[in-house]
């Protein structure tokens, strides 16, 4: 009973690792059940045992990829008292983070509506927590606030990194001074 089960579990983390390899290299549209199933050794009905639905198999990539990266350490960005510090660190932390995940980060947000909705929900709940904790310590109000949290907010977006520093070539410390002149 107990091979049995080692057995399911070694084909549930193949077809993971297949999908977390197909979608960082030719992304999450071109990575049908059918090349997972290849990539993986197992055939389609295997993947779909594991796997009914597509929400599924994407929330398993997403924290198999996850666990094999370096998270940016929000806990350690709150520590900072100063605002300005704390955008500069977090932003440095969170652009360590992009450059080391470019790959699937990339594909995910040019595959963005291929994405199951309960995915891309939480990728965005994400990037509203950073965005908050980063503009918290400013104590701006009004229009100031708003205007302060949408700079924020660009600055904490993949594609803001993506445009900055793999378009334009900016070293990721440069592309944090940038974000950070343009902040009030």
């Amino acid at each position: 009973m107990r091979e049995r089960a080692d057995r399911a579990e070694a084909t549930r983390r193949r077809i993971v690792e297949a999908t977390v390899h197909l979608h960082s290299t030719i992304g999450l549209a071109a990575a049908t059940v059918t090349a997972i199933a290849a990539e993986a050794g197992v055939t389609r009905l295997t993947v779909y045992r594991h796997f009914p639905d597509l929400t599924q198999l994407f929330a398993a990539c997403n924290e198999h990829w996850s666990a094999q990266q370096l998270r940016p350490d929000v806990t350690a960005w709150r520590r900072v008292a100063d605002p300005a510090d704390r955008f500069r660190f977090g932003l440095a932390d969170l652009y360590r983070f992009y450059r080391g995940g470019e790959a699937m980060l990339t594909n995910v947000h040019r595959d963005w509506e291929v994405i199951p909705a309960e995915v891309r929900r939480g990728v965005t709940d994400i990037d509203l927590r950073l965005r908050e904790v980063l503009l918290q310590p400013f104590g701006a109000r009004g229009r100031g606030r708003r205007r302060l949290r949408a700079v924020i907010g660009h600055a904490v977006s993949f594609t803001t990194w993506r445009s900055l520093c793999v378009e334009q070539g900016l070293t990721d410390s440069e592309a944090v001074e940038a974000m950070t002149a343009l902040i009030p």
